[in-house]
């Protein structure tokens, strides 16, 4: 009884930490993992964690890049971080599936389906595209941790 409970809040702070922007269920997965939590159920609650704000940043991305525009001209910095333009120029670029793909890497999911739909993208496309490719990189983060730790023969 105890175990399956501190099981569930470890899942808990799992989905919590995936859904928290730029700690991606990329970083979360091994953490977990490492900690001793299922990790398939570790894979997909990382990754559903993750996609509700993903979700939430395609919804909202006018607000919330008008709200970073505004505050980053009233502090007198250029009208993009060095990350949000690296992104922009990857998706310029490249395209939305190399935004999606990088994004955990370069700049975080969310912002990556904010800045996608903010540049055209629709909202469910961008959606859908960055959930998916945070699902491959969970996936594969949690495979090469259980080849580290031993829990793949």
């Amino acid at each position: 009884m105890t175990e399956q409970l501190i099981e569930q809040l470890g899942l808990l702070g799992v989905f919590l930490a995936g859904a928290t922007p730029f700690l991606e269920a990329l970083i979360v997965v091994p953490v977990a993992i490492v900690l001793g939590l299922d990790p398939v159920i570790t894979t997909v609650v990382a990754v559903a964690g993750n996609a509700v704000t993903i979700g939430l940043f395609a919804l909202s991305s006018r607000t919330i890049m008008g709200w970073i525009q505004a505050r980053r001209h009233r502090r007198g910095l250029s009208r993009y971080s060095s990350s949000m333009q690296r992104g922009m120029d990857i998706f310029e670029k490249y395209g939305v599936w190399s935004m999606a793909v990088l994004g955990p890497l370069v700049i975080g999911t969310q912002l990556g389906a904010a800045i996608a739909v903010s540049l055209g993208v629709p909202t469910a496309r961008a959606t859908v595209i960055v959930i998916a490719a945070t699902a491959l990189w969970a996936i594969l983060a949690a495979i090469v941790t259980l080849v580290i730790i031993g829990g793949v023969g």
